[in-house]
């Protein structure tokens, strides 16, 4: 089920949706605008992951310890591979 939700929209902004309902990016202005609101939901829940990851690592920088057991996991990786 959908709820119809006024908005308003100027005209420039009506041509630019109007001009990807033509490029067949959505059915209708609606699915245009549905489809759009889904990637900015997106961006956003992927912004506030890397500023969370950011925050972690200003909280708990990395160490020399945490390289080398990287580095040592990487050549363990790249050793077990069957090249």
């Amino acid at each position: 089920m959908t709820t119809p939700v006024p908005t308003r929209f100027s005209d420039d902004e009506l041509q630019l949706i109007d001009e990807l309902v033509a490029e067949g990016i959505g059915e209708s202005r609606s699915a245009v605008i549905r489809r759009a609101v889904g990637h900015l939901a997106d961006a956003v829940g992927r912004a506030r992951v890397g500023a969370a990851i950011a925050d972690s690592y200003r909280q708990r920088p990395q160490t020399t310890e945490d390289d080398e057991l990287a580095m040592a996991s990487a050549i363990a990786l790249t050793e077990a591979e069957p090249w």
